[in-house]
């Protein structure tokens, strides 16, 4: 158990693509996503994420602004985020008002991750050349920021035109709701995460190549938020980092023989990110566990992971769980519940109370037991001394 209270409470929280295999019925597929970030509400998680994805199959939700109109009433606390809006392949006066509107239709529950995109097969369908994704994305991000803060912008580009472009409510939370950039290998997302006040979503920071500049991206956020006269805080890092927990390694190893083979078989087919022999392997869940990439293990397993991830970025503020669908929804529900009951209270010291208080019971129990039982020596003489006192009358 640790000994010392983190500064910022550890989060958690889900990075929904989502990934359902072909051979299902998509529309309770859907639901079932619904139904998912529902349970998260219930059980205490902080934060869901939700994709966007045009291609492929597996990756149905086009609109994440449409789920998380839905999720948001059927909530309570739950914080929501596009996971990611792909800005290359919108207008950014339509990105901003939709931002806006749900600003104020969530009551600034809403957080907006953005990024290139990242299915090629995407671009490909809009006629957005891939070279172009990244640079496209800053330069959407830079108008989108403006005319959420009120700005009139005339601007044209190479793919977009804004005539006295203005949003025409702004936003509910002030100034302006949470943004993220979407960060994998390359130093684009740290840059732009630095350059524009934003937090930064690592999707691939269990994965080796993604581990390996953790530290190193967030160091490029901070150097450029310098140069820009700011500070960056370390609550606005989040990792993604896939897991299943069950009650022991064994009982985790048999849930994800339901759906694991079926999403590396999409993974490795469609992702440019995806790499590594692990993902190959013949038994690809202990090769993933052995190679750090994910956790198919109990609490204490994740418990391993978020330190060593921990000690790889300097400190982050919230870990998002790829939702993978590699278990059934019972089991992948009761495995959310068990990285809440187990996993957070390690981080966030949830327990030190209660266990200074038990031990210290514990370590007085002699002392403490005796004077109850003096007490209760005490009383019955008393009773008998009272009776015999009546007797006497």
């Amino acid at each position: 158990m640790i000994e010392t209270i983190r500064p910022n409470r550890l989060r958690a929280g889900i990075f929904l693509a989502p990934f359902h295999p072909v051979d299902e019925d998509p529309t309770l597929a859907i639901r079932r996503d619904i139904d998912l970030i529902e349970h998260l509400d219930r059980i205490g998680f902080d934060e869901a994420w939700i994709g966007e994805h045009h291609s492929a199959g597996y990756e149905i939700i086009a609109s994440p602004e449409l789920m998380i109109a839905a999720v948001a009433e059927r909530t309570q606390r739950i914080r929501l985020g596009t996971g990611v809006i792909s800005l290359p392949y919108h207008h950014p006066l339509m990105v901003a008002n939709r931002i806006v509107q749900l600003d104020h239709m969530t009551r600034g529950r809403a957080m907006f991750g953005i990024g290139p995109g990242l299915l090629p097969s995407d671009a490909e369908m809009l006629g957005v050349p891939v070279s172009k994704q990244r640079d496209r994305m800053a330069e959407s991000l830079d108008v989108i920021l403006r005319l959420v803060a009120g700005e009139t912008v005339t601007e044209k580009t190479e793919w977009y035109t804004l005539k006295e472009a203005r949003c025409q409510l702004l936003p509910y939370t002030r100034p302006r709701p949470e943004f993220a950039v979407a960060s994998t290998f390359t130093p684009s997302g740290g840059k732009l995460a630095g350059r524009y006040a934003a937090g930064m979503l690592c999707v691939a920071a269990s994965q080796q190549a993604g581990y390996d500049v953790l530290g190193t991206n967030w160091q490029i956020a901070c150097d450029i938020a310098r140069e820009n006269g700011r500070e960056m805080d370390r609550s606005v890092l989040r990792l993604v980092a896939p897991m299943h927990i069950a009650e022991s390694r064994e009982q985790a190893m048999r849930d994800v023989k339901f759906g694991l083979n079926k999403w590396l078989a999409y993974f490795t087919a469609i992702n440019p990110t995806a790499s590594g022999d692990d993902l190959g392997a013949k038994d690809p869940a202990e090769a993933m566990v052995e190679s750090g990439r994910a956790v198919v293990g109990t609490p204490d397993d994740a418990i391993a992971m978020l330190e060593r991830l921990e000690k790889q970025s300097g400190g982050f503020g919230c870990i998002l769980m790829l939702a993978h669908n590699w278990a059934n929804f019972d089991a992948t529900k009761r495995s959310y519940e068990l990285f809440a009951r187990h996993v957070l209270p390690h981080f966030n010291g949830s327990n030190i109370a209660r266990e200074a208080s038990l031990n210290w019971v514990r370590d007085n129990g002699k002392e403490l037991m005796g004077k109850a039982m003096a007490a209760a020596t005490e009383t019955v003489q008393k009773h008998f001394a009272e009776v015999a006192a009546k007797q006497k009358n």
